[in-house]
């Protein structure tokens, strides 16, 4: 063996994705089928329907909304501001800066722990939505999403 100081070492070929091929079983795969709907995650699921929703919402304004950025957070921040009341907050909006867009952030952990259908979770993320979206434009959430609130 040479261990040349002036010499790389020769490169290694470049390899797809390595699967785990422990004990000479074979290669391992998903449990469950990607067409199957529990493929996805909770969390997934989750993040589709808020991209949803917020997608019919921009639709309605899409001038006023255009810039707008809809994120989900797993839980609200541990330390309340001192003027926010000490509650569990669903969603949050930000209001457009000089650096950022306006923002609405919609927390997945306290929406989910409320619902026990995702009918009732899609209602509940649609008139959050509809809060801080209504909050942002100065109009009330009733007149953003009419179908939300006809409960």
């Amino acid at each position: 063996m040479d261990l040349d100081p002036g010499r790389s070492p020769a490169p290694r070929p470049a390899r797809g994705p390595r699967r785990r091929d422990r004990h000479g079983r074979g290669s391992r795969f998903d449990l469950i089928p990607p067409h199957l709907p529990g493929h996805r995650t909770r969390r997934e699921r989750f993040d589709d329907l808020v991209a949803d929703a917020g997608a019919a919402l921009t639709e309605r304004f899409p001038r006023r909304l255009a810039h707008l950025q809809v994120l989900v957070e797993e839980v609200p921040p541990a330390d309340p501001a001192p003027w926010e009341d000490a509650v569990v907050l669903l969603g949050r909006a930000l209001p457009a800066t000089r650096e950022h867009p306006p923002r609405v952030i919609v927390y997945r952990r306290p929406l989910q722990t409320r619902c026990t259908t995702e009918a009732e979770l899609e209602t509940l993320v649609r008139q959050v939505l509809s809060e801080q979206i209504g909050s942002l434009l100065s109009i009330a959430p009733e007149d953003v999403d009419p179908e939300a609130w006809d409960v």
